[in-house]
């Protein structure tokens, strides 16, 4: 049973004949048959009856038609609340965002939509790996998520917002040797010791390709996942690591070398399930998201 063939149903019992309600609805009347004979094989009882040439309603019949009508109330007041939903300006809006992004969109957000008055920001910080980012879309209503190039794209069943496509520069002290070449290539970096993330987590892959460039392992000797501690490592002496261009603050004491000879780039998205995604405190953060983005990769 259908509500298409509900009001059918309906339409039969106040316009008198399948050829008046096909009329109606634009269709042709053996569609109307079709759907009348489908929504009878779901009814234990006749709901129609030949009275002379016309198809008139039966008392079960009748009494499903006037259901119909309780059914088309009850789903407009149910489009009624989506749509009050949806436009809801000052909604909460629940954001989640790894640390780097965190640090680069975060304070945007806040001075655009900190004062009283929509939308209501709600913000977390998620470090997890890439696999997992699409999952934290049932518990957020915005995950800011960052993938390299040569990894899957998100799921087909996440709306995805591009935000950056950022390079990936050499982090160093600014008294290294290194320090001194406008760019360096794997088999300058090869043999340095190295601060990376924890396997699994976006950004390895680009150090395995180093190595792989350069014909070497490269020494790892600290995990660390957090780029603004891992920077803070690399200041002290205590290695080299990648370090994204633009959302990476400025350090006394780092400096970034691009990479030659290696693809090294990621994006960072905004992902949403798609039904989070028309509402209308949703659209607004994430209109503010590529306004910061666009700030922030321009010189």
């Amino acid at each position: 049973m259908e509500i298409r063939q509900l009001q059918i149903l309906r339409e039969l019992g106040e316009r008198g004949s399948v050829t008046a309600v096909a009329e109606a609805l634009y269709v042709t009347p053996s569609a109307i048959s079709q759907q009348l004979r489908l929504l009878q094989r779901s009814v234990a009882v006749p709901l129609t009856e030949h009275q002379g040439r016309r198809l008139a309603l039966t008392d079960a019949g009748r009494a499903l038609a006037a259901s119909a009508g309780e059914v088309e109330t009850a789903l407009a007041k149910a489009r009624d609340a989506v749509d009050a939903f949806i436009n809801e300006p000052d909604g909460p809006v629940h954001l989640a965002a790894f640390h780097s992004a965190a640090e680069a969109f975060f304070p945007p957000l806040v001075r655009a939509f900190g004062k009283p008055g929509p939308p209501r920001l709600c913000l977390a910080d998620e470090d997890v790996a890439q696999t997992e980012f699409a999952t934290l879309t049932g518990d957020y209503d915005i995950v800011l998520a960052h993938r390299l190039d040569h990894t899957p794209p998100w799921p087909p069943g996440v709306s995805v917002t591009a935000l950056l496509h950022e390079p990936l520069d050499v982090a160093m002290p600014e008294n290294h040797p290194l320090a001194s070449k406008q760019r360096v290539t794997p088999h300058d970096v090869a043999g340095e010791q190295w601060i990376t993330v924890h396997d699994g987590f976006p950004l390895f892959g680009t150090i395995e390709a180093i190595g792989a460039a350069a014909g070497r392992r490269l020494n790892i000797v600290h995990r660390i996942n957090e780029f603004f501690v891992a920077a803070e490592v690399v200041a002290a002496g205590g290695g080299l690591a990648l370090m994204p261009r633009w959302t990476t603050q400025p350090r006394a004491g780092l400096v970034l070398r691009p990479l030659a000879g290696v693809h090294a780039r990621r994006h960072i998205d905004a992902l949403c399930r798609p039904e989070r995604a028309v509402r209308r405190s949703v659209r607004a953060v994430l209109s503010e998201l590529q306004q910061t983005a666009a700030q922030i990769q321009s010189p």
